[in-house]
């Protein structure tokens, strides 16, 4: 029964009863007084509290960070919509505002170098995001990426391709990101003849973004659960440390006439107390890490510091469910320990973990994913939360099966040498604490097992052949050819620049029909010229003979070959044809420039270029027909590289640049990645990066506190005449079986996971060459905490590890 206080008041009547707190005001109370207790018991407990700061304060500050992803990607799109520009289907009028435009992209060293070359009409043109002033002619403003590399000794080969004076830098509205080598420079060449240069007025044009493949979108569900389920794992670890101790001081609460309930409630609010200090040390971690997240920059994924943000709703819902989850973790620990007022019941042989209710729940995870986790490729619906909940429960399984798997395995072990013989009773008094330890790299392993699986198989659905042949050639230049002249001084240009061991080029133009006969569009019958020398026929087609002077009609190869139905009307032996352009109007520009075909004119099997291009219509060697004479020629080149050369490709783009500031430099590859495929690949692994360095850091923290937690029992073996390395070797063995057992379990778990994903993409296999190595980065990270912790077990085995408070 509770006690009514019915003291006489000061005039000798007794004053009314005081009741006692009930319902919500005895958990403020005895939350209270557990944080009381939490700072007002020494050094002891202040350096649990601490520790527990720490621990929940990691695992908040990576919170903080995945709540600020979608801050971070809405601002760099808006950035990037900003500064893009619209081209109108009607070319505007020159205006005081307007202004001609033409991108530019090239590359340094695998890093993009992308402009935009400007030329004003008026006196007040509009300026692009982040610049303060349009720059002249010969004047650029580059981004501060791009001026630190201009700058630096590495950056003249750049220089030579940039020859423009820097007038000043783009701010941050400018650029998507701090790594991001950007530049505006002004160029009183350009013409609306260019091919890619136009009149605009504006900036801003939001480009709109298709759907996401289903299939991304389980692998972002699967790794937004992989990345967090262990820093969730971790702070519930957290919040439990020093049980221990906590359990003893419980005890003399007891004493002193506190009920379980009590007891159990003042532990929640030393939690409690560590879990809010975690969140201003989170906090402090996340707005300090931040500062550094300019410097990363994986595959040209990189931010500012203000972009990551956390959404606000998120950050809030951590604000309340981080100490919340404190409480209820510490309450649902104290459930099956009796605290009686001499001691607890941990102090006896603890009640062996049961299997049955522990083994459906991964079960279920697994079911939950296979039954309803569907996956529709046409429509592109995907059942979120049957992935992401089925997920969840599968590596929450894992973590529930451990501490069991740990208890039956060290109940078995006997014998052996001394420190094997204090790690296996170590670990069959209290082996919950070893496999929370490990608990977190199980769940991180398992996860990373399954999704490696799962990219890995459908990693060719992204990757598509281009049809490109690098060993015949490994890059490609397209720049207008104004004239004859200039088009055979780059082709010598380039067989002289270093590190280009062969030159294909050629020169494309149109011709049409001098008759009366007209095709779509009112135009005259065309087909395309190609012009180049006998040795880049070979590359082609397959001529034959071939001398300086052959004029010969390429017909496509393979069933899919394009045909030309103008072509039979136009080329005959003897014909003449037009080499002049037409207007939007159809009617020809300039006086008629008439070129006889040869009688000799040559049929030829055609076939794909390195650039995996089908030439057809004609091919005329240089002697054949005079350059001059063509309308709106193209350049192109498919360059050789030596590979023995270095920046062999950086000397052939400045090649490029010195012809021409707008010729487009494209890199030839076998394959080509899909670009969202490859952001969400980035992501992911700049989120692992952080995950792993925070289970490192909290696997490091635990073991501290597990060896502050035994401090005093090593310092009595060591009186005892213990010898130093036993104790550490024992301590080793100590985390090698948990270890061992944990990514065995992971091993397991995550195979049966990824199999489940595998049929939900439709794919079968499993790839053991990205299955193996992570279980041997989980156990060189468990091992690598393990060494760290080397040193401060070496200072708890002293003497003054006795002394008490």
């Amino acid at each position: 029964m509770t006690a009514v206080d019915q003291r006489p008041g000061p005039t000798g009547h007794a004053e009314a009863p005081h009741k006692a707190p009930a319902g919500l005001a005895v958990w403020v109370r005895d939350l209270l007084m557990g944080m009381r207790f939490a700072v007002g018991s020494g050094r002891e407990g202040w350096t649990r509290t601490l520790l527990t700061a720490v621990g929940v304060g990691l695992g908040v500050a990576l919170l903080l960070g995945a709540s600020s992803v979608p801050s971070l990607l809405g601002n760099r799109s808006e950035r990037s919509n900003a500064r893009n520009i619209e081209i109108e289907e009607q070319t505007p009028k020159p205006s005081d505002s307007s202004f001609l435009v033409h991108r530019v992209g090239s590359q340094f060293r695998g890093e993009s170098v992308d402009g935009v070359l400007l030329r004003p009409d008026g006196s007040h043109p509009t300026l692009p995001p982040g610049v303060d002033k349009m720059p002249g002619p010969g004047e650029a403003v580059v981004s501060p990426s791009l001026k630190k590399l201009l700058d630096s000794p590495d950056g003249k080969l750049l220089h030579d391709r940039l020859p423009y004076r820097v007038v000043g830098t783009i701010g941050q509205a400018g650029l998507i990101g701090p790594a991001e080598h950007y530049y505006y420079a002004g160029s009183d060449q350009l013409s609306l003849k260019d091919n890619g240069t136009n009149r605009v007025s504006k900036y801003g044009w939001k480009i709109p973004t298709p759907g996401m493949d289903p299939v991304l979108m389980v692998l972002i569900l699967i790794g937004c659960v992989v990345l967090l389920m262990p820093v969730a794992i971790f702070i519930a670890t957290a919040v439990r440390f020093g049980g221990e101790r906590r359990d003893r001081r419980l005890a003399a609460l007891r004493l002193v006439g506190a009920d379980n309930h009590m007891a159990r409630r003042i532990a929640a609010g030393e939690a409690l107390l560590g879990s809010l200090f975690g969140l201003v040390v989170g906090a402090g971690l996340f707005l300090f890490g931040r500062q550094f997240i300019g410097a990363v920059d994986i595959s040209s994924l990189n931010a500012f510091p203000t972009d990551l943000s956390p959404v606000p709703a998120l950050a809030v819902l951590i604000l309340l469910a981080v100490p919340a989850s404190a409480v209820v973790v510490t309450l649902l620990a104290l459930r099956g320990i009796a605290i009686e007022p001499l001691g607890v019941v941990r102090s006896a042989v603890p009640r062996r973990r049961r299997l049955w209710w522990r083994l459906p729940i991964p079960v279920v995870g697994l079911a939950l994913l296979a039954a309803f986790g569907t996956v529709d490729k046409k429509t592109g619906s995907v059942n979120t939360y049957a992935i992401a909940g089925g997920a969840a429960l599968t590596l929450l399984g894992l973590t529930m099966l451990l501490p069991w798997l740990v208890e039956a395995v060290v109940a078995r072990f006997k014998g052996g040498p001394v420190p094997w013989q204090l790690a296996a009773r170590r670990l069959q008094l209290s082996s919950s604490s070893a496999a929370r330890a490990v608990s977190g790299i199980t769940v991180a392993v398992a996860g990373a097992i399954a999704l490696q699986m799962l990219f890995f198989a459908v990693g060719e659905d992204f990757t598509k052949a281009t049809g490109q042949d690098t060993s015949r050639a490994q890059m490609q230049v397209m720049l207008p050819a104004r004239d004859g002249a200039t088009t055979r001084k780059m082709i010598d240009e380039f067989e002289h620049t270093q590190g280009v061991s062969g030159v294909i080029a050629t020169i494309g133009a149109r011709v049409s029909s001098p008759g009366p006969e007209r095709g779509e569009g009112g135009y005259p019958l065309n087909t395309s010229v190609t012009v180049g020398t006998c040795e880049t026929l070979q590359e082609l087609s397959r001529p034959g003979r071939c001398k300086d002077g052959d004029v010969f009609e390429i017909k496509g190869s393979g069933p899919d070959a394009f045909v030309d139905e103008d072509l039979p009307k136009i080329v005959r032996p003897g014909a003449q044809v037009l080499l002049n352009g037409f207007d939007d109007d159809g009617k020809m520009v300039g006086p008629p420039r008439r070129w006889t075909l040869p009688r000799t004119i040559r049929p030829v099997q055609g076939r794909p270029d390195p650039a995996g291009e089908h030439a057809t219509g004609l091919y005329a060697t240089m002697g054949a027909v005079d350059i001059k004479k063509l309308d709106d020629p193209t350049a192109r080149a498919m360059v050789r590289l030596d590979p023995s050369v270095p920046d062999a490709a950086e000397h052939a783009r400045n090649t490029a640049a010195r012809f021409d500031v707008t010729a487009n430099v494209f890199q030839l590859m076998d394959t080509a990645d899909d670009r969202r495929f490859v952001s969400v690949r980035n992501g992911l692994l700049i989120a692992s990066v952080a995950t792993m360095t925070l289970i490192a850091a909290s696997m490091l923290v635990t073991t501290l506190e597990q060896l502050r937690e035994r401090r005093r029992l090593l310092s009595v073996l060591v009186a005892f005449g213990t010898r130093r390395g036993t104790l550490a070797w024992s301590v080793l063995w100590q985390t090698a079986v948990p270890m061992t057992l944990g990514l065995a379990l992971a091993v397991a778990g995550g195979l049966g996971l990824g199999r489940v994903l595998l049929g939900l993409a439709d794919k079968t296999g499993v790839a053991w060459s990205v299955v193996w190595p992570l279980p041997l980065f989980g156990a060189a990270l468990i091992l690598l905490v393990t060494l760290l912790s080397m040193p401060p077990l070496w200072r708890m085995m002293r003497a003054d590890g006795l002394r008490t408070e």
